[in-house]
């Protein structure tokens, strides 16, 4: 099974670009985050005709997330459950071919202190306990998403540039940390133990000519998936070109 996660910073903007990369990539499962766009104006068709199912989680403008899939996806869920009031539609859950799903986008946080940095080390927590609440470390799921955090200095091309921010500072390392150790293992990590391997490159920095990057979208898998986890790679190429979205495709192939 290839499962595939790509923040598409706007998915209507880059539709052609989708239909193409699922076509070149054929992952069976791929989660979309920053869809930018409500559920009626999600692009159901063009992604229907290409082979694929769509549990889309939307809202205008910001956020939103999907699960596009080649089997039919069953038991969705959308948000994390907890009876919190929050609008941000930045979680949804299926199950695809006997495997859990989950499509996360984790807000970026704004500034170090700030009320959105409050929020993004809440909805950390948050997830965490929705992990303990509705599912078992011993099932295959797997947790893909864009995490606006970089785990350690090895997924940063220039540590000093990034020591501190929002991305980088050792209170939401530690928040995303919380989350693994429920019983969750970062995939990528187990076919590139030295890290130097990126998935985001600001626009506005010029980062990806400039080689600055980080890795700031996962595949965290249970232990049953993460042990039969063969492959898993950043398709770099879709960073190239007109008009990419500043995060690059991951992709992890699990022997199920």
């Amino acid at each position: 099974m290839r499962i595939a996660t790509w923040n598409v910073n706007s998915v209507r903007a880059r539709l052609d670009r989708l239909v193409a990369w699922l076509a070149k990539a054929q992952p069976d499962v791929a989660c979309l985050q920053e869809l930018k766009t409500e559920e009626k104006k999600f692009p159901y068709e063009p992604l229907t005709e290409a082979g694929y199912h769509c549990v889309v989680h939307g809202q205008k403008t910001y956020n939103g997330v999907a699960i596009l899939s080649r089997a039919e996806p069953r038991d969705v869920v959308f948000g994390l459950g907890d009876g919190v009031a929050d609008p941000q539609a930045r979680l949804a859950a299926a199950d695809v071919g006997g495997v859990t799903v989950l499509s996360a986008y984790v807000p970026n946080g704004s500034e170090v202190g700030s009320d959105k940095y409050d929020y993004k080390l809440a909805w950390l927590a948050r997830l965490r306990q929705h992990l303990e609440r509705r599912f078992e470390p011993a099932q295959p799921l797997v947790l893909c998403g864009d995490f606006n955090v970089a785990r350690d200095d090895t997924d940063v091309a220039r540590p000093d540039e990034w020591a501190g921010s929002v991305l980088c500072h050792e209170t939401v390392r530690d928040a995303l940390e919380q989350v693994l150790g429920w019983g969750l293992a970062d995939v990528h990590r187990q076919h590139h133990p030295d890290g130097g391997v990126y998935s985001w490159w600001d626009y506005r920095r010029l980062g990806f000519p400039k080689g600055n990057g980080l890795r700031l979208d996962y595949l965290f898998a249970t232990a049953p998936l993460a042990a039969c986890c063969t492959a898993a790679e950043v398709d770099r190429d879709e960073r190239k070109g007109s008009k990419p979205s500043d995060h690059a495709p991951v992709v992890a192939v699990f022997d199920v």
